[in-house]
């Protein structure tokens, strides 16, 4: 057990050393965040299995606190709506569980953030579709070389790694990060 662990630690220090190379990335998202949100419009979050669970995580710390107690922020996770996901995957396809709630919710200036570790999960490419041809902002937190949701996103937040566990947790670390800054941008950390 102490080897996984160690090895694991090991992987761990060393992605977490390499992000630095984010950091003007990670910049230009939390501006695309605290502008669309210190504007009155909202955070949108998507994606599966831990990153549905990272969405969950980033929009509570908006709406509830992050650093201190301050106000409320608009920020909801599309994966939390059960009825809404399963009807829209079995009346239409599960590549469409986050689109189709973006063209419904969103409107031009919010932001969307997907979030995949390959960067080709197809429901979070959808979305990211829909929100584009709304005039939605997207960032994405994504893994390995970026995959097709690369190109797609206003800026896209490439992890270097392609250990999945190792992605997800340098995600989690730029959404606080990204809270962090939108706090302190908008005044309220």
């Amino acid at each position: 057990m102490s080897e996984l662990f160690r090895t694991q630690l090991g992987e761990h220090r060393a992605l977490f050393e390499r992000l630095v190379g984010l950091e003007a990335d990670i910049e230009r998202a939390a501006a695309l965040l605290a502008g669309a949100l210190g504007g009155g419009r909202k955070l949108m979050l998507c994606g599966n299995g831990g990153s549905a669970a990272d969405s969950q995580h980033i929009a509570a710390e908006l709406t509830g606190r992050f650093i201190k107690d301050r106000r409320p922020l608009a920020a909801l996770a599309l994966t939390t709506d059960t009825s809404a996901l399963t009807c829209i995957a079995n009346d239409y396809s599960y590549e469409d569980v986050f689109a189709r709630q973006v063209t419904g919710l969103g409107v031009r200036g919010d932001c969307l953030i997907g979030i995949s570790t390959s960067g080709n999960s197809k429901n979070v490419i959808r979305a990211v579709e829909a929100a584009r041809e709304i005039g939605i902002h997207v960032i994405g937190l994504l893994g390995r070389e970026g995959g097709a949701l690369a190109a797609l996103c206003d800026v896209p937040i490439v992890v270097p790694s392609a250990v999945t566990a190792r992605i997800q947790e340098a995600h989690i670390f730029i959404g606080h990060t990204l809270c962090g800054l939108v706090e302190s941008a908008l005044g309220l950390a």
